[in-house]
């Protein structure tokens, strides 16, 4: 009689290999689908951003059952979030191609901070807590996302929702995070009932097979009929006031700086605008909006009445009693020593900061107020400490270093309107929803954007860029003026809704009665919420899956107690 032998580890049923087709295109789905409901595609589509997620879902629960190892893990994810970025932010190359290639690659890169900690904290911990801890994780990235050095909160996935705002009337409560904890609760749900059965993830399974779908639809159907109602029931609240935005049309590559092929002298610049904003003035208009940078040539701000060109809008100013003006500028600001993380050295100026500015002038004789970009361009306006040491010692041909920035967020208050507060955001700045709502703790009741759009070309960056200052209309419930050197330049009313716009690339401008809202919204009394809770939580999951490796790790090196060698 033969004898029957236990069987080994080589003959026991091992897991069956994941073709390598099928996590690629499980991330190159996870990745169109992502791109393709951002904006600035058509409103209905952001429905995908809901759904988005899913490939992603699939391809590593396929991976994970297949017995793959976190670094093949690892790959597929980077995968997934390399193509979504590069889809979706390509156009920052046109400013600079090192840039573009960076904000891909490395953006990408950081995003698997919050995807691999799901990963491991799933395979330490079990799938429930595991699937909660990827909302968890990813919103406390997107938020360290929008604080640190290189700052770059462009694709953070609340701002999926501009093209489709409606949607989101409730950013009012939670901000744009919101918006991200809505996608990533949906993408989850609809995961669990496609492929939750007792074949895959048996935690999740949950009711009749008839039911399954009845917790995802209601997770969309929901926060929308909400915010329907919000935006249904919503009015314009304030006091208002004609605002003027100009739109000169200086391409930034050929034009607007010196040593460009086709430069146009400063004095001619500054003709172009006095002319625009002539041509367009009303007697009821009491503020105009110039572009970031629109006065280049560098403006000592302990001299800055003094120069001839401020001298000579002060005088257009006195012809017209009671307009004032913001207007961007590059600033210099000189020290008696070496004041500032910033600040630089040249043996005719001393020690002096350089700023991207903005200026606010409350008529020909009234005391200008400044107000320094604080939210600056990583690798275009500033470079982190540790890197500025290693070039600093590289003849670079120029100064080597970042621009100066400031901390507060300084509002421009009226001389003749008092109701008319307003909060200076340069550039990307509006991107920033709990910066922007600083500025109405602090007063503001209008959102004055100045900015350059040109860098980006006629791409999808500029048309993302209008749209997210659609959020931070709603968010805080200010109307927005919107002045951009080559567009689109317009106003945004207190539901988001762009209410007047000019096309791209033209000379152009557009006059609106702004509200002035003084009421402040539950986002901007309370601030961010959501952020750090969830950084909070993330500090609790991570020090729990540091436990459970412990547990395990101590539980396969502990001796097998009961056993007899045979």
């Amino acid at each position: 009689m033969a004898t029957q032998t236990a069987p080994t580890s080589t003959t026991l049923r091992q897991p069956a290999a994941v073709p390598a087709w099928q996590p690629a295109s499980l991330a190159l789905l996870s990745a169109a689908l992502l791109w393709a409901g951002w904006p600035v595609h058509s409103a209905p589509l952001a429905l995908l951003l809901l759904v988005g997620w899913v490939p992603y879902l699939r391809m590593e629960q396929l991976l994970v059952r297949s017995g793959a190892s976190g670094w093949r893990v690892f790959r597929y994810t980077y995968l997934t979030l390399v193509l979504w970025n590069a889809f979706t932010t390509w156009w920052v190359s046109y400013s600079t191609l090192g840039g573009g290639i960076a904000a891909v690659v490395l953006n990408a890169l950081l995003m698997c901070l919050p995807t691999m900690a799901f990963y491991h904290t799933k395979r330490l911990t079990g799938p429930v807590l595991g699937y909660l801890s990827l909302p968890i994780y990813w919103i406390a990235f997107e938020q360290l996302h929008l604080h640190w050095d290189l700052t770059w909160p462009w694709l953070t996935l609340g701002n999926g929702f501009a093209e489709a705002n409606q949607w989101v009337q409730w950013y009012e409560y939670t901000g744009f995070l919101g918006g991200s904890l809505w996608i990533w609760v949906v993408n989850l749900l609809v995961f669990r009932a496609w492929f939750g059965g007792k074949n895959t993830v048996a935690p999740w399974s949950f009711g009749p097979e008839r039911w399954r779908w009845v917790v995802p639809v209601l997770a969309v159907v929901v926060p929308m009929s909400i915010s329907l109602s919000i935006g249904r029931n919503y009015q314009e609240k304030g006091k208002t006031a004609e605002v003027l935005v100009i739109q000169p049309n200086v391409d930034p590559y050929n034009e607007k700086f010196s040593g460009n092929p086709n430069f146009i002298p400063y004095d001619q610049q500054l003709t172009r605008l006095l002319t625009l904003t002539e041509q367009n003035l009303t007697p009821q208009t009491r503020l105009v909006l110039w572009p970031e940078t629109s006065l280049e040539e560098h403006y000592f701000e302990d001299s800055f009445d003094a120069n001839p060109k401020i001298q000579r809008i002060r005088q257009w100013l006195g012809q017209h009693p009671g307009v004032e003006l913001i207007t961007g500028y590059t600033g210099v600001l000189r020290y008696a020593g070496a004041a500032t993380p910033t600040v630089r050295y040249r043996d005719d100026l001393g020690w002096y900061d350089v700023f991207n500015a903005a200026a606010f002038l409350p008529g020909p004789t009234g005391a200008p107020t400044f107000y320094h970009k604080s939210r600056l361009v990583p690798g275009v306006e500033k470079i982190p400490p540790a890197l500025t040491k290693v070039i600093s010692h590289i003849d670079l041909g120029g100064t080597v270093g970042s621009y100066g920035s400031q901390d507060e967020r300084t509002v421009f208050r009226s001389v003749h309107e008092p109701a008319l507060r307003v909060a200076p955001l340069i550039c990307y700045e509006s991107i920033y929803g709990d910066f922007t709502a600083e500025y109405v703790r602090n007063g503001a009741t209008l959102l004055g954007i100045i900015t350059n759009d040109g860098w980006w070309s006629d791409s999808p960056g500029h048309l993302q860029h209008i749209q997210y200052a659609t959020l931070r209309a709603i968010e805080t419930r200010r109307d927005v003026a919107r002045s951009a050197n080559t567009g689109i330049s317009g106003f945004i009313d207190q539901k988001g809704q762009r209410v007047s716009s000019t096309g791209w690339w033209l000379q152009a401008a557009r006059r609106y009665p702004v509200h002035l809202n003084t009421e402040e919204t539950f986002y901007v009394r309370h601030g961010e919420l959501l952020g750090p809770l969830m950084q909070i939580l993330t500090g609790l999951l991570l020090a729990w899956t540091i436990v459970a490796a412990a547990r395990r790790r101590g539980a396969l090196q502990a001796p097998v107690v009961g056993t007899t060698e045979q």
